[in-house]
């Protein structure tokens, strides 16, 4: 007969590759993918390492697998919208994404991702670019010109060793190392960051804005 609290415990759910993946989701986002161990994530679930590999190959299935996961984060670009609001919408929502997910952009650029999100999340761009009249190699380099900002200006904003709310006070610590009158287009853009007329902190809208508006001038040339 069971004892009174093994009758009152609540059932242990299950263990599937979702759970799996979802622990260590949350254990790269805490200390990066540095911190996936199949003994780690065994311990964030209440099992055995060797009973993850039932539900997942190895290491390498796992990062797959998690990456899959921040991109099913992304929003689609929807087809009833027109091409350049869904695409804006869709870099500024991936740009997010990939900033609660600090760890995923290297390997969103490191490893070929066939996992179902990137696969729909790919289709989803291009079917949104061929519907607007994008040629399939027109919409080939409007998708990676897009993605290129997207992964690289958050790389930088990751990676940046000074936060947006130290820029004034990093001006006015690196200005007095500037030789007096040698670069005045610099000393002048510190000057009017300390003055507080302009924040300094790059705004990632504005590149990607430039890319579209680009866009669409060439779809317009290319269309009779």
């Amino acid at each position: 007969m069971a004892s009174r609290a093994q009758a009152g415990a609540a059932p242990r759910e299950p263990l599937s590759t979702e759970r799996v993946l979802r622990a260590a989701l949350a254990l790269a986002d805490a200390g990066g993918t540095q911190a996936l161990t199949m003994r780690r994530i065994g311990q964030e679930l209440g099992v055995e390492a060797m009973s993850l590999y039932k539900h997942v190959a190895n290491k390498d299935a796992i990062l797959d697998g998690i990456v899959d996961l921040v991109v099913g984060e992304i929003e689609l670009p929807s087809p009833d919208d027109g091409w350049k609001p869904a695409m804006r919408r869709r870099g500024i929502s991936a740009h997010e994404v990939l900033l609660r997910h600090p760890w995923a952009c290297s390997l969103l650029m490191s490893r070929v991702n066939l996992g179902p999100a990137m696969v729909r999340y790919v289709d989803s761009t291009l079917g949104s670019l061929r519907q607007a009249g994008f040629s399939i190699e027109l919409a080939d380099h409007a998708w990676n010109a897009m993605d290129s900002h997207i992964y690289g200006f958050t790389l930088q904003e990751l990676n940046f060793p000074i936060e947006p709310e130290q820029v004034p006070e990093a001006a006015a610590t690196y200005l007095p190392q500037l030789p007096p009158g040698r670069y005045p287009h610099l000393t002048e853009m510190a000057l009017h960051v300390m003055a507080g007329n302009y924040d300094g902190v790059p705004d990632f809208t504005f590149g990607l804005d430039l890319i579209l508006d680009g866009l669409e001038r060439i779809l317009a040339a290319t269309r009779p």
